[in-house]
């Protein structure tokens, strides 16, 4: 090496010190200024860990100015490097190797190379293997539909799909109770978020949701929410509320701060400061809960509807969801559509006419969908149709093209999705069986009357009932009875939980764990694994009212309810913790109750009156609300009355249940959930996710980056970062042992692990982080090869397609990675095909990192040489990609306005804007698909031996 004074030079073993200039050359030994971390280093001329910083024509450089110059040509001049170099402008500049900024870092493949930054084999098969990865799942057709801790269920993931992919979908989720309307919005937030459509969402939820909705985002999804109320806000630092008008213009937007924002309903509705900032924010998606509670009528709407109406006026995207589209009045599913659409969705008397054509619809075409799909309708089957059927009806046609044209037509079916638990096979029947116990000396008549009746233990001194209360006594035998099968218990109160669960742990020796909302999310998620783990878990878990929401305990059949809600809604979802598709196993449904006590009643009425224990019932709460005056009085005080009660209520709950399924639109419901299609892209998800390739692929991850992995069990893994770790943050890796698993169904059954898939953060921030840095993309290894003389350059080059444009325009699809890899001589030739990647990972042997440097320093030439025709062949490969995404990209776009139009003709929940989105697309992904380029992603010298 030859240092001159004046020359950059950077670190082999601390490239994060930057360029280096050579500030004193004294006979063996030089000195090093680093001036961009203000430090000095002094080495042995001889054997100095130094690479020389030298570019080329046409490369990029920056100046100590930061200006970015672009080089022309390049002088030699007494051991120092003159750069001739311009701006985008054209202007030229010299510019002297002193000159050159100090805080560069070397990325590109060729300049690590050259500046002696290698990797390890090991990373660049890690680079590798992650272009091969991320090009197959771009290719997938199910980007953002991976990643969430769900059971593939069909009706959701149809909807899921058929929704995210719209351009602002506004639509309404009217799922019955228990068929996931949570997880549905859920999947739509996460594929928009994934596929670029979305970037920003608002979620705004009841306050009793607030919460579970916040765990769930997190648990399922990955999604962190942050939750907005003027607590918060106030001590972030924003202005009050309620200030001055001109205070309140000079304060920062709030929600502006961050892309994904929970907040509650009567936070937003009260303040109208709060709702002019959410209009001004730039949120790209709304989410409403329980919409049926947003009240509206012709003369007057509720100031709730009336701030969720504001937002909806500006927040291209909404969901609303609800699981009683019609139950409560026509005027009200109306008043819920008009939020979507108040141009389709404008006069009531208009809708109500529309509805009842729907109707009619609907009895005409039930007898057709009971036959098969392949069936050729007669004219006299076609004719009842023809009023409903626009443009000329064929003499003969299908049920299942009938079907097709009927769909397209439907009045809201585009904006509607409703699935009902008749029209979704494998849920599971229930059996109830009740226990009369005698009512104890502890308790006094009042206190076993009336609303307070219905937990008496709650007026009482937790040692008083837990001695004296039969039904402690008889949960003690029953669980020792049902051992060793799960027990899921739920109670009202977070008090008595923990007084039950302490009672069988301590005293009857039953291993045990409590759920209740004095735990944080964390004590919580151990608690339900704890109650998961089937060698050494608990048999019962005891919850308070909370264990009723969001949770999934189907590993359980037995569900006691030492009391029961007023609410039939609340018992509803206490069943439904057990009561889900997946299910194996008959429910057994054990409630014990005291007898002559508001208990007693209550039983009497929820199973002979609502039949509630064995059938779902989608609308309780509307019962309730119609006999609460006379169920109440007999809680206080029962008479011969009750006889009544308990039959009307049956007759009342049966005419319900009958007005449903005669009302059930079954056209609606084969839109909501297109079973062909459904099965299509759960079979796109299973191939896509792979678990096999990302087990193996996360093994080398996690070697390469020296992150600890110690054995959990069979389907799972702890993770630990070290000290030697590659990088100071890995993304998406905590702090403490993280737990995590590849496997679906041990994901689903065990939430205080993380589940792993392609779309997880740890894993897609991880892909990211490696093709966007500098991670293996440049070393060097020797290959035992015949055919080849010993000392032969070979040089593996690997190529990426980069195009730059918005993700929403979804290029990826069209144009994804395409890794392009070549294996050429020094003279040109390609050994590609004949030589896979593969077996030279398998044969390359490991160069000692001085040798490999002094190695490239000697054949710089050369390789420059090679990667200039890898560089002419990469080129003439271009075009035709290119060629072929724009092709591709055209007819995906074409054919989507093609059918919007269509459809638009005949449907007119079609909305201009959808169409004009794709029309504009068309253009836009041509103009960017045609600046895409090759880029070199990897290069690995190899010497034969």
């Amino acid at each position: 090496m030859e240092f001159v004074v004046g020359q950059r030079w950077v670190s082999h073993t601390e490239a994060q010190l930057g360029l280096g200039v050579v500030s004193e050359v004294a006979d063996r030994l030089i000195t090093i200024n680093f001036p961009a971390v203000e430090e000095e280093r002094s080495y042995a001329a001889k054997n100095a860990p130094l690479s020389r910083v030298t570019y080329k024509e046409g490369e990029s450089i920056r100046t100590i100015d930061e200006k970015q110059l672009v080089i022309e040509e390049v002088l030699e001049n007494n051991g120092l490097y003159i750069y001739f170099a311009a701006d985008d402008s054209g202007m030229q500049q010299i510019v002297q190797e002193s000159q050159l900024d100090c805080f560069v870092q070397f990325t590109s493949p060729a300049q690590r190379l050259f500046s002696s930054q290698l990797d390890r084999g090991d990373s660049f098969r890690l680079r590798v293997k992650t272009l091969d990865q991320k090009h197959r799942l771009q290719q997938s057709g199910v980007t953002g539909l991976m990643g969430s801790r769900t059971n593939l269920l069909a009706h959701q993931i149809y909807i899921a799909n058929e929704v995210a992919q719209r351009f602002a979908p506004r639509v309404l989720l009217a799922d019955e109770v228990g068929l996931g309307k949570t997880i549905e919005a859920g999947m739509v937030i996460h594929q928009q978020l994934h596929t670029g459509l979305a970037s920003r969402v608002l979620l705004v939820l009841p306050p009793s949701l607030v919460h579970q909705w916040l765990v769930e985002m997190r648990r399922r999804f990955n999604l962190n929410f942050s939750i907005f109320n003027e607590a918060r806000l106030l001590l972030d630092g924003t202005d009050d509320p309620f200030g001055e008008e001109e205070e309140k213009d000079a304060v920062e937007n709030p929600f502006e701060t961050e892309q994904l924002i929970l907040c509650d309903l009567d936070f937003v509705t009260k303040s109208p400061l709060r709702q002019e900032q959410i209009k001004a924010a730039g949120f790209d998606l709304l989410v409403v809960d329980e919409a049926h509670h947003l009240e509206w009528a012709p003369e007057k709407a509720s100031p709730e509807y009336q701030c969720i109406e504001q937002l909806a006026d500006v927040i291209p995207g909404v969901l609303l969801l609800t699981a009683t589209p019609e139950q409560l009045g026509i005027e009200s599913h109306f008043a819920r559509l008009r939020l979507l659409d108040p141009s389709r969705f404008h006069d009531l008397d208009v809708f109500c006419k529309e509805e009842a054509g729907y109707q009619a619809l609907n009895e005409v075409v039930q007898p057709l969908l009971a036959l098969p799909e392949d069936t050729v309708l007669t004219d006299a089957q076609l004719a009842p149709l023809k009023p409903y059927l626009s443009g000329a009806v064929q003499g003969t046609g299908s049920v299942s093209q009938l079907v097709r044209q009927l769909l397209d037509q439907h009045g809201t079916g585009r904006v509607l999705f409703r699935n009902t638990r008749a029209a979704i096979p494998d849920f599971p029947e229930r059996l109830l069986l009740g226990y009369s116990l005698p009512a104890p000396s502890i308790y006094s008549d009042d206190e076993l009357r009336g609303v307070e009746g219905l937990t008496p233990e709650a007026q009482s001194d937790e040692l008083i009932w837990l001695s004296g209360d039969p039904r402690v006594k008889w949960l003690e035998e029953k669980l020792k009875e049902l051992k060793p099968e799960k027990v899921l218990v739920i109670c009202a109160n977070a008090e008595t939980a923990v007084a039950l669960e302490g009672y069988l742990q301590l005293r009857a020796g039953i291993r045990s764990a409590a759920f209740y909302e004095g735990l944080s999310v964390i004590e919580r998620d151990r608690a339900a694994a704890y109650f998961t783990d089937e060698e050494n878990g608990a048999q019962v878990l005891v919850c308070s009212e909370i264990g009723s929401e969001g949770r999934n305990f189907q590993f359980s059949q037995h569900l006691i309810l030492f009391d029961l809600p007023l609410n039939p809604d609340l018992l509803e979802q206490r069943i439904g913790r057990l009561d889900r598709i997946g299910q194996k196993n008959t429910i057994k449904i054990h409630v014990p109750y005291l007898e002559d006590s508001a208990q007693e009643t209550l039983f009497q009425w929820y199973s002979e009156g609502l039949n509630q224990f064995t059938h779902s019932c989608a609308v309780g709460k509307a019962i309730y609300e119609n006999f609460a005056g006379e169920l109440h009085e007999q809680l206080t005080h029962p008479d011969e009355a009750l006889a009544d009660l308990i039959s009307d209520t049956a007759r009342y709950t049966q005419e319900m249940r009958d007005s449903l399924e005669q009302g059930r639109d079954r056209l609606l419901e084969i839109n909501s959930c297109n079973k062909d299609v459904a099965a299509d892209l759960i079979a796109k998800i299973e191939a896509a996710e792979a678990p096999e390739a990302l087990d193996d692929y996360l093994e080398l991850l996690f070697d390469c980056f020296n992150i600890d992995q110690e054995y959990h069990s069979q389907q799972a893994l702890i993770l630990r970062p070290t000290e030697q770790m590659l990088s100071d943050v890995f993304p998406g890796l905590r702090d403490d042992d993280m737990t995590v698993t590849t496997d679906r169904l041990f994901g689903l059954s065990r939430e205080d692990v993380d589940f792993l898939s392609w779309e997880h953060p740890l894993v897609a921030d991880a892909m990211d982080m490696i093709l966007s840095g500098e991670t293996g993309n440049a070393t060097v290894a020797t290959l035992a090869i015949k055919g080849l003389p010993p000392g032969s350059l070979l040089l593996e080059v690997i190529y990426g397609t980069r195009c730059i444009a918005p993700k929403s325009l979804q290029l990826e699809s069209c144009l994804p990675l395409t890794p392009t890899r070549m294996l050429l001589t020094a003279k040109g030739t390609d050994y590609a095909e004949k030589i896979t990647h593969d077996m030279i990972n398998g044969r390359a042997e490991r160069v000692k990192k001085a040798t490999a440097q002094a190695g490239i320093a000697a054949i710089r030439s050369d390789i420059e040489s090679v990667i200039e025709k890898a560089d002419a062949l990469a080129a003439t490969r271009l075009p035709a990609l290119i060629e072929s995404a724009q092709k591709q990209s055209r007819e995906r776009l074409e054919t989507e306005v093609a059918r919007l139009t269509a459809l638009q003709k005949v449907n007119p929940a079609i909305r201009d804007e959808e169409i004009a989105h794709f029309t504009d697309q068309i253009s836009v992904a041509e103009e960017h698909l045609g600046r895409a380029i090759l880029e070199l992603q990897a290069v690995r010298v190899l010497i034969t031996t």
